[in-house]
């Protein structure tokens, strides 16, 4: 009997792989640029906010994790291409796309404007297409395959009842763009998989985290649906997505992993 030949040390092992964060100083962009930094990845971080982008540059500079700033989101394909072409000059190639960027609007449908409905669509959707669509052609041109990691959501799995229509919407249309890509990229040995968490510590939902009377009935009538008991931290987020983002996720492509505690199991 001989044991498999696994080499464990090379399975998570990203550094000097060159990684393109898309909604850097967002907060699920921030545990982006934090995890894939520290473990040797070289950085092309992507924000609408030069100045909130400078500042996260700077930090992560301040760690000894190589960053190069693009003030853009990925609207245009002109926007796209700029944070191919900047991933390309400084790093020489792209292994690694993450897109966290994202917004949501809480609204009644019947109160909502068309407009508003498409905001969410653009910044969820669209955008998320158009950066997957140029980062696509650099690394099948590459050819040595490549890593795609989207930012999903429960809510592209499960309905909400205080006005999810647009968002719950749009992750589910990332869901079904993370499957298409993986069956249609899987030749090229580009894996397409997604993050889905529930809620984390952030600061938009900081204030559940508060030990006050109507935190804690917020969180109780939400923890009773989580079997782990207890709201995400940043770090539930980044095990995920490590293993996403190297080699120990080879034969993964087209997946949702839901790092929520089990909330969408039950």
């Amino acid at each position: 009997m001989s044991l498999p030949g696994i080499d464990v040390t090379r399975l998570f092992d990203v550094a000097g792989k060159s990684a393109i964060v898309v909604g850097a100083t967002g907060a699920f962009g921030q545990v982006v640029c934090a995890t894939l930094g520290r473990a040797g990845a070289h950085l092309v971080i992507t924000a609408g906010s030069a100045s909130a982008l400078a500042e996260l540059g700077e930090q992560l500079r301040g760690e000894g994790i190589d960053a190069v700033e693009v003030a853009r989101r990925p609207d245009t394909e002109a926007d796209c291409d700029a944070m191919v072409e900047a991933a390309h000059d400084a790093y020489g190639a792209i292994d690694i796309l993450v897109v966290a960027s994202g917004m949501n609007d809480v609204s009644p449908i019947v109160d909502m404007s068309p407009e508003r409905f498409q905001k969410v669509m653009l910044a969820n959707v669209d955008g998320a297409w158009l950066i997957a669509r140029a980062v696509g052609r650099q690394m099948i041109e590459q050819g040595k395959g490549g890593k795609v990691v989207f930012t999903s959501s429960a809510r592209g799995k499960l309905g909400h009842p205080a006005g999810y229509s647009a968002y719950c919407t749009s992750k589910s249309a990332v869901d079904g763009m993370t499957k298409a890509l993986g069956c249609e990229w899987g030749k090229y040995r580009i894996t397409v998989n997604a993050i889905a968490p529930t809620v984390f510590r952030s600061p938009l939902t900081s204030w559940m985290f508060e030990d006050n009377e109507d935190a804690a009935r917020v969180r109780a009538n939400f923890l009773a649906r989580v079997p782990m008991g207890r709201l995400g931290e940043p770090e539930d987020l980044a095990g995920p997505l490590l293993f996403l983002c190297s080699a120990a996720s080879d034969f993964h492509t087209g997946h949702i992993v839901y790092a929520d505690g089990g909330y969408t199991a039950g």
